[in-house]
């Protein structure tokens, strides 16, 4: 594992955010729109969530399994990568390197556990095999930097440690986006504090100076946090479905 985010291979792999959602030929040619593109890797990262819980590993775990996820579908379609498959391989895989191991077996076992939907059951094989699909998309660069280890210690330098629930549920829906494709996680970490600063009424402006960070790209990462909370409620369960289904659509 890299010690230093600016000499890691994550740093090297930012993108720019028109990047981030870029729908792949065979994709398109099935009808998927980038808001259909946007919608399903937010169920992806439901998906992998909701499996992590049920096998119990950290949330480092979960952030590296969507990170993965994410970082897949920049390189890969998913025509040819099925999203529900992709998801449970991800986890498998961080969890892997973040060394809290998880058996395929349990993947599977809980998979049918969760779902009645047929379209998610896959096997302990086709996991297997999935894993190694995405080595090979991921060029087996498998480090991931967090804004978490940056959170705790500006909360702790800004004397706002009563924040940390609050901002780090922040953190958790960063997931739900592709913030951590394309920003550097200590300012994903401070677009946090900066919105729990705001809500909060605390006065964080001289704080925020002596840091000489970029404010305004602290501000538009808050922005982009906080539309998103704005339009999650308009996200059906049958829009995502509709999207889902274009996929086995032939071309």
């Amino acid at each position: 594992m890299a010690a230093n985010f600016w000499t890691s291979t994550h740093y090297k792999q930012l993108l720019d955010p028109e990047e981030a959602d870029v729908v792949h030929p065979p994709d398109r040619e099935r009808g998927i729109t980038v808001e259909d593109f946007k919608l399903i890797k937010m169920q992806m990262a439901n998906h992998i969530w909701k499996l992590a819980q049920s096998v119990k590993v950290r949330q480092r775990v979960i952030a590296t399994a969507v990170t993965y996820m994410r970082r897949v579908y920049t390189r890969k379609s998913m025509s040819e990568y099925d999203p529900r498959l992709v998801a449970p391989a991800c986890l498998y895989l961080a969890a892997k390197a973040e060394e809290s191991t998880v058996q395929a077996k349990a993947l599977a076992f809980y998979i049918r556990k969760i779902y009645s939907d047929e379209k998610y059951r896959y096997e302990v094989k086709d996991i297997l095999e999935m894993e190694m699909k995405i080595l090979e998309a991921l060029n087996y660069y498998l480090v991931v930097f967090h804004p978490y280890h940056s959170l705790t210690h500006l909360l702790q330098d800004a004397g706002m440690e009563d924040m940390t629930q609050f901002t780090w549920g922040l953190v958790n829906d960063t997931y739900k986006m592709d913030l951590i494709l394309v920003h550097p996680p200590h300012l994903i970490a401070l677009a946090c504090i900066y919105i729990a600063s705001v809500y909060k009424d605390r006065d964080t402006t001289s704080w925020f100076e002596e840091l000489r960070v970029d404010m305004n790209v602290v501000k538009n990462i808050a922005v982009e946090i906080l539309d998103f909370y704005e339009n999650r409620i308009s996200i059906s369960e049958e829009r995502v479905h509709a999207a889902l289904n274009k996929l086995a659509m032939k071309p």
